[in-house]
């Protein structure tokens, strides 16, 4: 599908959100996204309408099984996967460590796995922990710390008895997208799986496992205005082959064999509404086709916004000089940036940015690898901005007015 350029009405998308009738600019988009009021109104009808254990005998039992399937059908179009292949979690997190420890029972001594440092601790700590359970060696791929990209020369650590290799479809500290691709040839050239934490990628650009090389691609809802879960999309018949832990009762059908207990219907009902509401984003102009074409629109056109105020934010900060330094230096990024402050603690940074209505955190979020290969102190952190597609050029430079009040 050829996609004509569009246009993103922000203001029109803003009214969509009931928490920027504040005055706060939020810049904490990595760690959670504010939430649309369709969002919310779909998880309160999951809540309150009449709602069962699913079947078909009741009215209740039905609805319960249309907010599975409608769940499923959604994110399979929004991850371009077969519906049997989209399997919900409490979080990316806790799919990571499911998966990993379901794999790792095919581990054996001898064999290795190949993690990131580029990668946040949930895709490094669950394979590191599975490997050292097994008795199975963990490789590194590197980061250069000046540019901020993956060190592709330490792809000669993927061998002959690489199981798995984990990297991140892009940083969610430093806005970095490394060439996935280009890792998950070398995965499947010695025949080991990709997983792929998508969790900040799915948040600024529509995501293809598939042309990815992605063998597993997890992302959580809640970073693209949905609520707090996690989503693991996967080819059915690679889950066929993973058997995970279960109770002796429940299903071994897939992807069900892998959601332990009862779903929770109005997460489900929610992460759909936010799906729904990316199809068909306030601000973008109507377009018909497909969901996955809808999608395909909207995120052009949130992808321009977001690249326009990065370039904006960029420029600002450059005027600091070397009062600022920003870390994110990637040629293919997120509007995600990642900066220190020499001489200044990054909490009070921070903390003084509040005083102008900004919240843009500091803290070294779980991002232990790529602190150490930045030689960045964990104790002191950095302030991280994460643009939106809500963000508008005024929070831009209201952000860059605070950050000059504050450096002054």
């Amino acid at each position: 599908m050829t996609l004509d350029p569009v246009t993103l009405d922000v203001a029109q998308l803003r009214a969509a959100f009931p928490a920027l009738d504040g005055p706060t600019a939020y810049f904490d988009g990595p760690g959670g996204t504010q939430t649309p009021a369709v969002v919310g109104e779909a998880i309160a009808r999951a809540m309150t309408g009449p709602m069962s254990n699913r079947g078909s005998g009741s009215v209740s039992q039905r609805n319960a099984d249309a907010t599975v399937q409608a769940f499923r059908a959604a994110y399979a179009d929004l991850l371009a996967t077969p519906v049997d292949g989209i399997v919900h979690g409490r979080s990316a997190t806790q799919l990571t460590y499911d998966f990993s420890r379901a794999l790792a029972k095919t581990w054996s001594v001898g064999d290795n796995v190949v993690v990131s440092r580029l990668d946040h601790d949930a895709n490094v700590r669950p394979w590191v922990q599975a490997a050292e359970a097994r008795g199975v060696e963990v490789r590194w791929l590197g980061l250069d710390p000046e540019t901020a990209e993956l060190d592709l020369a330490s792809l000669a650590v993927v061998d002959e008895r690489t199981r798995l290799v984990a990297l991140a479809g892009a940083s969610n500290l430093l806005g970095t997208i490394p060439p996935v691709r280009t890792v998950a040839d070398r995965a499947h050239e010695v025949g080991a799986l990709l997983h792929v934490d998508g969790v900040h990628l799915t948040a600024h650009r529509l995501p293809d496992p598939g042309a990815l090389g992605a063998d597993l691609y997890v992302c959580s809802p809640y970073k693209f205005f949905g609520p707090h879960c996690g989503v693991l999309a996967a080819d059915p018949a690679l889950l066929e082959t993973i058997r995970p832990d279960k109770l002796a009762p429940s299903t071994d059908r897939v992807p069900e064999r892998f959601e332990l207990g009862t779903l929770p219907y109005e997460q489900l009902a929610g992460a759909t509404a936010a799906v729904d509401f990316l199809a068909d984003l306030p601000g973008v102009p109507t377009s018909t086709g497909s969901r996955r074409e809808r999608l395909a629109v909207g995120a052009e056109a949130v992808h321009a916004h977001e690249t326009g105020l990065r370039e904006r934010l960029e420029t600002g900060l450059a005027g600091f000089g070397d009062r600022v330094v920003l870390h994110s230096q990637a040629v293919d990024r997120t509007p995600t940036l990642f900066l220190t402050f020499p001489g200044r603690r990054s909490a009070d940074v921070s903390e003084g940015l509040l005083a102008h209505d900004v919240l843009a955190p500091a803290g070294s979020f779980y991002a232990v690898e790529p602190f150490r290969a930045l030689g960045l102190s964990e104790d002191d952190g950095g302030v991280r901005v994460g643009l939106a597609a809500y963000t508008d050029a005024e929070e831009v430079d209201r952000l860059l007015a605070g950050l000059g009040a504050l450096l002054a």
